[in-house]
């Protein structure tokens, strides 16, 4: 009931004429940044977040987190109608939201996709209403020691658990720790990779990394794959959509088990994209009709679009209650709650309850606008992919540009933007992860502080790691995790059935 008041209260505060407002620009921006493959949630977030420092910080995290959710709707509209996954998430919906659209059913695929969308996002949501207020009050036990044991577990989490090469991920992340550590040393107060230029005593500045990673690295590489916008028109008729919510009903399973693996990929930092491939694996080998998959089956639509959305909203959980992203998008929020003098964690519950509960309570709004806003918008949206997109791509870059320069106000921040844009386009030719290092970027130097306070306070002593069971338990499962692959593959073999030897020669019967 403590929790049901305060998100009354929640609502109370973010229903405003201007509040509202903002909810509805942040979706149909949201929606523009997701259809446009060269930019990307994280990115649009990050270029945009400047714009916000004028407003309060209910605000501009409502109209944030809502350019979130449309990002996160409009990826879907590409996949569908062009085979353009607007973002990595959708690439799944690709498989049988495309085949759908070719045949005909353009609308039904759309309804699904977005319907399913809103389900995943709505259960998440609710977890987080009930889930984020416990995860705050265990974590107002914690000191020093368990803040670095939980650092740890996210960044041995993303190694353990990330799909693709660890040795990638821990060369990304290490990179990230590297360019944390430029400026000036918050325990000591030196100077610190800063080669006699004092313009990086500041050091990097996570918003202008995160605009060159991911909007002009973006930009780069697909100007050099001459990305070119083709496809059909769209038009989402009221009768389409009844009848396919009709027909929805009948895959409430996918649903469930699709959300409740987002939720898990999001808390942990998996991701929405991992989450999507996930769900539609486990949908395609557990359906009836699984041998039909990819020819345009609902279900296949249902499946990805529920599990990425779930795992998009549930990565606010960590960030919230721990001050831990549980995605690269939720690292950017992080670091505009920082800018707007908001220190996120559980104290962030007691100190800014109508903040707090505001955001929570807008997540609800949010969905409902933007499957409003999708549901009525999918001609316009389709039709911006008919621009040239050698027009485009000046444009957003232009955007990346001015909103690099909006941080600091300095010339010497987009040349910065400029040499992380290339470093994006390399990491992404050479299929390096960017998370990681965005991750490290981001809470790199907390986790520093964090393990120096606790070095201090045990005068050198490693073991404090394991100084009572709850820092011992994270750091356990940290290890634990860090190592997965190599204990799945030890699993994996203790079990394998011995084979028989295949070059021994029976000996003849006397």
């Amino acid at each position: 009931m403590e929790e049901i008041s305060a998100l009354m209260q929640g609502f109370y505060v973010i229903l405003s004429p201007m509040n509202i407002g903002l909810m509805f620009v942040g979706i149909i921006l949201g929606v523009l940044i997701g259809v446009l493959p060269g930019l990307g949630g994280a990115n649009g977030v990050a270029i945009l977040l400047p714009l916000t420092f004028t407003m309060s910080p209910t605000s501009a995290i409502i109209m944030l987190s809502c350019i979130y959710w449309g990002a996160l709707f409009g990826g879907a509209i590409t996949s569908i109608l062009f085979n353009i996954p607007g973002e990595p998430w959708s690439v799944a919906t690709t498989f049988d939201g495309y085949p759908m659209a070719q045949n005909g059913h353009a609308g039904a695929a759309l309804t699904t996709a977005f319907t399913s969308s809103f389900v995943g996002a709505f259960l998440a949501v609710v977890m987080i209403t009930f889930l984020a207020p416990l995860v705050a009050k265990f974590a107002l036990k914690f000191g020093s020691p368990e803040f670095f044991a939980v650092y740890l577990l996210t960044f041995c989490s993303f190694v353990g658990m990330g799909k693709g090469s660890p040795f990638k991920i821990l060369a990304s992340m290490a990179l990230g720790f590297a360019l944390a550590s430029v400026g000036m040393d918050t325990v000591t107060g030196q100077l610190r990779l800063t080669f006699g230029q004092p313009e990086l005593m500041r050091g990097f500045d996570f918003l202008i990394a995160v605009i060159g990673l991911f909007g002009i690295g973006e930009i780069l590489l697909s100007m050099e794959e001459g990305l070119k916008f083709s496809g059909k028109s769209a038009k989402i008729d009221p009768k389409v959509v009844w009848q396919t919510w009709k027909q929805l009903p009948k895959y409430w399973m996918t649903s469930i088990r699709s959300s409740l693996i987002g939720i898990w990929m999001g808390i942990t930092p998996g991701g929405a994209t991992p989450a999507s491939f996930m769900a539609y694996g486990l949908a395609k080998k557990m359906s009836k009709r699984g041998a039909k998959f990819g020819t345009g089956e609902t279900e296949g639509v249902v499946a990805p679009e529920t599990a990425a959305h779930a795992a998009g909203t549930s990565a606010l959980l960590p960030m919230l209650a721990l001050g831990i992203p549980g995605s690269p998008t939720a690292a950017v929020l992080l670091g505009g709650l920082l800018i707007w003098g908001l220190q996120p964690g559980p104290l962030l519950f007691v100190e800014q309850k109508d903040f707090v509960w505001g955001l929570i309570a807008s997540m609800y709004l949010g969905n409902i606008v933007g499957l409003i806003v999708v549901l009525s918008t999918v001609p316009l949206f389709a039709s911006i992919l008919r621009i040239p997109f050698s027009i485009i791509a000046p444009v957003i870059i232009v955007i990346c540009a001015i909103g690099a320069y909006t941080v600091h106000n300095a010339m010497l921040d987009i040349w910065f933007m400029l040499g992380f844009g290339v470093l994006g386009y390399l990491f992404k030719k050479l299929d390096f992860p960017l998370a990681p290092l965005v991750l490290a970027l981001v809470l790199g130097d907390k986790a520093e502080d964090s393990f120096r306070q606790a070095m201090l306070v045990s005068q050198g002593d490693v073991m404090i790691m394991f100084s009572n069971p709850l820092v011992g338990t994270i750091t356990t499962l940290a290890l634990v995790l860090l190592f997965w692959p190599l204990i799945s593959k030890a699993l994996a073999f203790v079990r394998k059935p011995k084979k028989p030897d295949e070059f021994a020669v029976e000996r003849p019967v006397d």
